[in-house]
């Protein structure tokens, strides 16, 4: 399986606030500043197991999509049942030069996601994605 990944720096973030809390405060600025820095290391490590939660694999029949850190899914979809594939990026996604490729179907608990894939990759995929997905629908 291919494995989503993004790098965050919510950490180096936090520290910067903290820092900046701290200076000129004292004591209580630097409990606030090594609080916030806490807080912002815990945020790092959740958003990381997040992301690495993602995973899919192309196979011959079907697209495999798994994710979820406490409570794992795991979702196959058929090619020849893909309805379209769509690619969306917004204004934070675009800033980090990421996408998110979308696959509908008739089912509607079926709506699977791939988000956090470099522009290349998602494009890339919806085309392989519609290719296999017309081949696969024409012999139904």
């Amino acid at each position: 399986m291919r494995r989503v990944e993004v790098g965050f720096a919510a950490a180096a973030v936090a520290g910067v606030a903290g820092g900046l809390a701290a200076w000129g405060s004292g004591w209580w600025g630097a409990g606030v500043a090594g609080s916030v820095l806490l807080g912002g290391l815990a945020a790092e490590w959740f958003v990381r197991r997040r992301v690495r939660a993602w995973a899919y694999c192309e196979r011959a029949d079907d697209l495999l999509v798994r994710r979820g850190v406490l409570f794992s899914r795991l979702s196959v979809i058929p090619y020849g049942r893909m309805q379209f594939v769509d690619v969306r990026a917004g204004p934070v996604e675009r800033a980090f030069g990421l996408a998110t490729v979308r696959m509908h179907t008739a089912a509607a608990a079926s709506d699977a996601r791939i988000p956090g894939l470099s522009g290349k990759e998602a494009a890339r995929l919806r085309d392989r994605l519609a290719e296999l997905g017309e081949a696969m629908a024409a012999g139904v």
